[in-house]
């Protein structure tokens, strides 16, 4: 769930989600979702990253796609999952954005009433207090798979990113499988190709790294944001 634009925190995923989907499909709060399984062509995967062991909490509401209520150690925590952000379907006088009711479905279908485990990063709370995590359901990292099946963007909101790299990854396999919203919502030229990892317009406007939630991602020439200052391959290093 996208955080209010009032939030002094410009998100990448603003961009793409507001800015660069194409129309959306006419979807309204309460329409419903027939088969919330993944897109035609996705492939369930789990994290090449070692999971954590065992469970510690219980799933007991969905907000929407990337924001869980669960149960953890005697505690009700609003969960968002760190890393991803899917489209907006509950924001208040907002209208429901493309794919946003399947993104909600999904996790619904996949999450609602199991037992998971959350891991933590550097930083516990977001700037309204709900609890961020990495949500694993058995050896599967939930947050990536919502980016690999199509249906959430990746984030990252340093120093919360232990598992960007494959993140990162797991979008590039969307992106180029035309999977979920990549495939129904996101216009061709919405992202220039000289940032494979992260999902920036092509000029104009001329953005700059505080535009942008993205850190550390690759860059090609013409680099036409000039995100790389120091011509390394790298842009917006720092914060």
């Amino acid at each position: 769930m996208a955080l209010p634009l009032g939030s002094g925190r410009t998100r990448l995923a603003t961009l793409v989600v507001v800015a660069l989907l194409a129309a959306c499909t006419g979807e309204t709060p309460g329409s419903t979702v027939t088969g919330p399984s993944a897109p035609a062509g996705a492939t369930a995967s789990t994290s090449p990253v070692e999971s954590p062991s065992g469970t510690n909490a219980l799933v007991t509401r969905v907000v929407d796609g990337d924001t869980i209520e669960v149960r953890h150690r005697g505690e009700l925590l609003t969960v968002r999952l760190i890393g991803i952000d899917t489209p907006e379907s509950v924001a208040p006088d907002e209208p429901v954005q493309c794919f946003a009711v399947q993104a909600s479905a999904y996790t619904t279908e996949r999450l609602d009433g199991e037992r998971v485990r959350l891991e933590f990063d550097v930083e516990r709370l977001d700037p309204f207090d709900r609890t961020l995590a990495y949500v694993w359901l058995g050896d599967e990292l939930f947050n990536e798979t919502l980016v690999r099946e199509g249906y959430a963007f990746v984030t990252t909101f340093p120093p919360n990113v232990r598992y960007v790299k494959p993140f990162r990854a797991a979008e590039r396999e969307a992106r180029s499988a035309d999977r979920g919203v990549w495939g129904r919502c996101v216009r061709p030229d919405a992202c220039d190709p000289a940032y494979p990892d992260a999902c920036i317009p092509p000029p104009p406007p001329d953005l700059d790294c505080s535009a942008v939630d993205e850190r550390g991602f690759a860059v090609l020439p013409p680099d036409p944001h000039t995100f790389d200052g120091d011509h390394n391959g790298i842009g917006c290093e720092t914060g």
